[in-house]
């Protein structure tokens, strides 16, 4: 009786060895063939779940993206303030620094093989944002994109200091302080609103 193959499994099973390689050669220098040996598959194998390393490469970060948002919201699962959840946050950075600065790397890498406007218009990569950005809306129970995107670009931030070298950055530390201005802000920001909403409501009636 033949073997049956679940086809999904075996392909997140092939990235999840991906990120491996690519952190170890770098996105530029990595041929699908080197990366079909690193799997121990063959090169036809590869190609029958990923037509290409482009296309190998915005799956992994697809597949990361949701792996990253579930792992992140675990961590900050139970947290009873704001406060609490951004202290959270910033030890869910520390026990995973190494992944983070390498995931770091290998985008750094991917991107400079890359032209900007063709990133731009990339619908996974746009899609994956949206996501990251949709979370943190609906984590602080906001509608605001805009302060969502200043959320991720401080994390973001955090990790290329660590990458880049930066001993005198300390996640928790800097994650207690975004904690701190989220707290002040985010009421004052909700009453904003509202009197703005209340007003436009005043002027229809």
């Amino acid at each position: 009786m033949p073997k049956i193959v679940d086809h999904e499994q075996y392909r997140k099973e092939l990235l999840d060895k991906c990120f491996d390689l690519f952190a170890q050669k770098g996105y530029g220098s990595i041929t699908m063939r080197q990366i079909a040996e690193g799997l121990g598959v063959s090169t036809g194998t590869l190609y029958h779940y990923f037509p290409s390393k482009q296309a190998l490469f915005e799956q992994l970060a697809q597949e990361i993206c949701e792996q990253d948002l579930s792992a992140a919201l675990a961590e900050l699962e139970g947290a009873q303030t704001l406060q609490k959840s951004m202290e959270a946050l910033g030890r869910y950075l520390v026990k995973n620094e190494d992944y983070f600065i390498k995931w770091t790397y290998i985008w750094i890498d991917f991107c400079q093989h890359k032209d900007s406007k063709e990133m731009l218009k990339n619908s996974i990569f746009k899609r994956n944002n949206q996501r990251y950005q949709e979370t943190i809306c609906n984590f602080l129970d906001i509608q605001d994109s805009v302060l969502a995107s200043f959320v991720l670009s401080f994390v973001n931030g955090l990790i290329l200091e660590k990458l880049w070298g930066d001993e005198t950055i300390d996640f928790i530390e800097q994650c207690t302080l975004l904690g701190k201005m989220l707290t002040v802000y985010l009421p004052q920001h909700t009453a904003e609103i509202k009197t703005k909403t209340t007003s436009i409501s005043g002027l229809k009636s």
